[in-house]
């Protein structure tokens, strides 16, 4: 335990009128108040945002300055690495703190995708593929994530189902979120079936099967734990894991996602905790696939036997252990540089008991997994309160 976090601020996700600078100057802002600190106690700001095609304005990581004049000189970096690129940033922010660089740091993570169209998003999304070999996927990466199904249900059966009931199962935990894109509970049978509002997008994937394009940003505030103590409130990272994998899919079984597998192995052996001591976990959940093969990844269930921790409710919110209460990337958005942050944001109000009506009984261990591209960039944090 090297680092806590002690302040936050999180905008509603969804189709936004507002640009990257004024989502960042708003949450950075909020963040430092929230925390007691002032912009002239920040050591360090880390800015996480894919930015890409997405955004015209490239070099975003002094647009936080926009926030105070107090941030003038003080040292800020833009940080990506694909849908990670919030817990990339919140890991640097940690790193500069364990080597004792400062004692005050402030993480952005933000996304506007919403100004271009749809076919513009997904050739954006591809460029986190391996594009020697996965450029001509059709559908972007939709596309991608509808090849592993495939590859899925060709192993083990048709899960459609169960890929449903993921669906469903996030979808109803995302009414209680407010800052959530779709608070809007849609049920099983909308989930599994095909239809007008509901259709086909890649392979066996559906809309409903598929996170949100969206906007949004989200804001932490990092400090030392000798510090931490004074503050209202700080919720310690106990544990952080971060491995990468290959990029080329061709080069491991994309079905297993062994990157994600390392990454808690190493998080938990850390912490000095096993599964089955965490409250809760925020996954990433940008497909309904990936979220069952990270059941499988994570230890809940064996190679191919994610279905039956849907049979058994272990992950719905009264369950043995509730994934994405939140209503995960699914339901909440996925602004992808913001995703990562939000996490660990809505994880810290969690394991304080201050996530209204989202909240889990009992949490004080929480667990996240944000990952870039196919589990290719893998990163695990374990939260619970301070004090």
């Amino acid at each position: 335990m090297t680092a806590c976090i002690v302040g936050w601020s999180h905008l509603p996700f969804g189709k936004k009128q507002d640009d990257v600078e004024s989502m960042i100057a708003k949450v950075a802002a909020e963040a430092v108040h929230d925390s007691g600190f002032e912009p002239r106690d920040v050591d360090a700001i880390y800015l996480g945002h894919f930015g890409g095609a997405f955004s015209s304005q490239g070099f975003t990581s002094s647009l936080v300055l926009q926030a105070s004049p107090e941030f003038r000189f003080k040292p800020a970096t833009r940080i990506e690495n694909a849908c990670a690129t919030g817990s990339a940033a919140v890991h640097q922010g940690v790193d500069f703190i364990e080597a004792g660089r400062g004692k005050v740091v402030l993480v952005v993570g933000v996304e506007k995708m919403t100004d271009i169209d749809n076919k513009s998003v997904g050739e954006a999304l591809l460029t986190a593929s391996y594009l020697k070999e996965e450029a001509g996927v059709q559908g972007g990466f939709a596309g991608v994530f509808g090849q592993i199904t495939q590859a899925y249900f060709q192993k083990y059966g048709d899960q459609s189902d169960v890929l449903a009931h993921i669906a469903a199962k996030n979808h109803k935990n995302g009414v209680e979120n407010p800052f959530a894109q779709i608070r809007k509970d849609l049920g099983f049978e909308f989930c599994r079936n095909v239809s007008e509002k509901n259709p086909i997008v890649s392979g066996p994937l559906k809309r409903t099967d598929c996170s949100l394009v969206s906007d949004g940003a989200a804001a932490i505030v990092l400090t030392n734990v000798d510090t931490a103590f004074g503050c209202q409130k700080a919720v310690a990272i106990r544990a952080r894991a971060h491995v990468n994998d290959f990029l080329p899919m061709s080069k491991r079984n994309v079905i297993e996602f062994e990157g994600c597998s390392r990454a808690w192995a190493i998080a938990l052996a850390s912490a000095g905790l096993t599964l089955d001591d965490i409250s809760l976990v925020e996954t990433h959940d940008c497909f309904t696939i990936a979220e069952l093969i990270e059941y499988e990844a994570m230890g809940l269930a064996k190679p191919g036997q994610g279905a039956q921790v849907i049979a058994e409710g272990i992950t719905q919110k009264n369950g043995k252990l509730p994934i994405n209460p939140s209503g995960g990337l699914k339901a909440k958005g996925h602004p992808i540089g913001a995703t990562g942050v939000s996490m660990h944001v809505l994880t810290a109000m969690q394991v304080r008991g201050d996530a209204g009506s989202m909240q889990v009984e009992g949490a004080n261990l929480g667990g996240i997994f944000n990952m870039g591209g196919v589990a290719v960039a893998n990163y695990v944090s374990i939260l619970e309160p301070l004090r």
